[in-house]
């Protein structure tokens, strides 16, 4: 195969994850960052007329040793494979290739590791960083007191519109991995930012630079140009945050989804429910969760027990 086909199978396999799997422009762009990245190692040193190296196991089991000697994850390299899999397994259902070169390697096996999480207290901190008398204060209040009381992704939360939120049932419509919709309660402090940030865009004018969309269907947060504030965006705010509240551990939003997920636990909330309200398909993702409130739990017997 050459050069220049292997890009357009990568370009097509892309087009059908939209069209036939309806997959979310954020997976897509995983999804192509990923085969990019195995498409430059396969194809260095060579143009687009000229022939690519057979891709079998042997060349997929050096890129996975390359990708190891460069530092990655063991849980990158995981989804890396599996990307391959899938794009093979694509080339294959429409005769590009007889056999999927990938379906027969291993996985690596990925350490399982607590995710970074906030204590309560610390969490109040950092909500409470967020003063309400400032215009972007107000705002970035609403976004971290949302993402912490649903516990939802950075790009879910991101991707929200004013349609999503349900002031009265205190419920919030999110379209999560794979384009799957769920409905997740939102808490009275949650409802409140956002209120009285959506108050101010109404009232302000100097908010934005741009005229904003305030339609119902229009973006939930908004950055100074009138736009939807993007993923990248949220991250620097919370980063910046973290740094000037003076928080003993850095947080990424990830984390604020960790600390969702951990204190909900702790406050005796059922695994499952907590599996359903983060939008796992499995319950052995949300299973990570328990190690931290195993340990908890050691800490309070510990403390309590008359014969321990």
């Amino acid at each position: 195969m050459k050069v220049q086909l292997f890009k357009k199978q990568i370009d097509s396999f892309i087009d059908t994850l939209v069209s036939e799997k309806g997959f979310s422009s954020h997976t897509c762009r995983a999804y192509r960052n990923d085969l990019t990245e195995f498409y430059r190692f396969v194809t260095s040193g060579k143009n687009q007329e000229e022939e690519i190296d057979p891709v079998d196991s042997v060349l997929i089991r050096s890129y996975l040793g390359h990708l190891h000697k460069h530092k990655n994850m063991k849980s990158s390299i995981a989804r890396k494979l599996s990307t391959l899999r899938t794009f093979f397994s694509h080339l294959v259902k429409h005769g590009v290739i007889t056999d999927n070169p990938a379906s027969t390697l291993i996985t690596p096996k990925q350490d399982k590791t607590i995710p970074a999480y906030l204590t309560v207290d610390d969490m109040f901190r950092l909500l409470d960083f967020f003063q309400q008398d400032s215009q972007f204060g107000r705002r970035n209040r609403a976004i971290f007191e949302t993402m912490y009381s649903t516990g939802i992704r950075i790009s879910e939360l991101a991707g929200l519109n004013v349609c999503d939120f349900d002031f009265t049932r205190q419920v919030v419509r999110v379209l999560g991995k794979g384009n799957k919709e769920r409905i997740v309660p939102v808490g009275k402090k949650a409802i409140g930012a956002v209120q009285q940030y959506r108050q101010l865009l109404v009232q302000e004018k100097s908010f934005c630079r741009n005229k904003p969309d305030l339609s119902f269907n229009g973006p939930l947060f908004l950055n100074k140009n009138g736009g939807r504030l993007t993923d990248r965006s949220i991250r620097r705010i919370l980063e910046r945050a973290v740094q000037e509240c003076g928080l003993a551990q850095p947080i990424s939003p990830h984390g604020l989804r960790h600390s969702f997920a951990t204190h909900m636990l702790e406050s005796g909330a059922d695994l499952r429910v907590v599996q359903e309200l983060l939008g796992h398909k499995s319950l052995s993702t949300t299973q990570k969760y328990t190690h931290v409130t195993i340990d908890k739990l050691m800490e309070i017997y510990d403390k309590a027990h008359p014969r321990k």
